[in-house]
């Protein structure tokens, strides 16, 4: 009886990672950037620049991930009778921490995803961004705790719960029909992409299993944290795991915290851009890849988050934000990238929107007016 406990609770969430590591193994062998694969944060990032938000002409192009992930989580939502329009839950609030949870993972120049995939190709720059969204996690547990709330959402007409879906059907149709209304990298990672079915694909059937299994790597450490409850925590190690065998088998695994692909080693700053990120999952319910699947769900609310760190991108990317990779300049000199001043202040400023976010939307004392 407990074995049968164990595949019933463990069993989804566990092949729901050991799928999402095999996508980002697969999609990085057709094209995608090394040390990437999959990247929620990335991916909206390009898509950012490929319609025209941002000019950084090295993450330009219309990534049909996000429209699998979408479309996948919306599919089985509706075969499950799972799909619920509702909207309503401090929107605003939503897009602003939105926003900042992109800024974040851009300094860190990934998603909590990425982040696993990087550490599953040996990448070690990346172990101060698990430990800094593991502290923003903690803090956005203990605002949990002490009753912290968006509010609650509302039924909507169903087609209000379409709209992100919709508008990334029509985005794909004009990446297919009229790809040159669409701005695309001529180098540099925006240039790096899988044959877009199979991105479609693969998008589709992460999607689908996240709907189905719930899998989100902020929650995994927040249930960690608040219930002892590791369930979700182990589709997060599940991918880990996966890609690292992956990458040894396939000899891509390169255990060093230095020349890793797309990565920096600013250390400090990558613990505090994936802190904010952390935290500001947290306060939206979900990381990065949640907010696109309970999109997919016919929450109003995510597709204004989704469509917050679409933004945020772009403002990262149009006032310089993001971090720079590290790189070897023509004479063999090991260049350190990271971030400026401006990606610096920004994430100061981004803890303190989500304190003010956060103590905004803590419940009244008895007697307050």
């Amino acid at each position: 009886m407990k074995e049968k406990t164990w595949v019933r609770d463990y069993g989804p969430i566990l092949l729901a990672g050991i799928v999402t590591g095999v996508a980002a193994l697969v999609l990085t062998a057709l094209g995608n950037p090394k040390n990437m694969g999959f990247c929620i944060a990335c991916f909206e990032r390009d898509i950012a620049g490929a319609i025209g938000l941002h000019s950084a002409a090295v993450v330009q192009y219309l990534h049909p991930e996000i429209v699998g992930i979408v479309l996948g989580a919306l599919i089985t939502a509706m075969a499950a009778k799972e799909f619920r329009a509702k909207a309503g839950s401090s929107p605003a609030s939503r897009f602003l921490v939105g926003m900042f949870v992109m800024i974040g993972a851009l300094v860190f120049l990934g998603c909590p995803l990425r982040m696993v995939i990087r550490l599953g190709g040996g990448d070690l720059t990346a172990v101060a961004a698990l430990l800094g969204f593991a502290v923003g996690i903690g803090v956005g547990a203990l605002f949990l705790k002490k009753g912290f709330t968006l509010g609650r959402a509302y039924t909507v007409p169903t087609g209000e719960g379409l709209v992100l879906p919709g508008v990334l059907v029509i985005l794909l149709v004009i990446l297919l029909a009229a790809p040159s209304l669409l701005r695309f990298s001529e180098k540099g990672p925006g240039s790096m992409h899988a044959f877009w079915l199979a991105s479609l694909i693969a998008g589709g059937v992460v999607g689908a299993i996240a709907q189905r299994s719930r899998l989100c790597m902020a929650g995994g450490l927040r249930d960690a944290f608040m219930l002892r409850d590791f369930r979700l925590l182990s589709g997060f190690l599940a991918i880990w795991v996966t890609v690292t065998v992956g990458n040894l088998i396939l000899g891509n695994y390169n255990l060093s915290a230095v020349s890793q692909p797309i990565a920096h080693s600013q250390y400090l700053w990558s613990f505090l851009g994936m802190a904010l990120a952390g935290w500001g999952s947290i306060l939206l319910g979900g990381c990065p890849l949640r907010q696109l699947i309970l999109a997919g769900e016919g929450n109003g609310d995510s597709a204004v988050a989704v469509f917050g760190m679409v933004v945020g991108a772009a403002v990262a990317h149009n006032f310089g934000l993001a971090g720079a990779a590290d790189s070897v300049a023509e004479d063999g000199t090991y260049v350190v990238g990271g971030i400026g001043s401006a990606g610096m202040i920004a994430v100061v400023l981004g803890f303190a929107v989500l304190l003010a976010v956060t103590l905004t939307h803590l419940p009244k004392k008895e007697g307050a007016k």
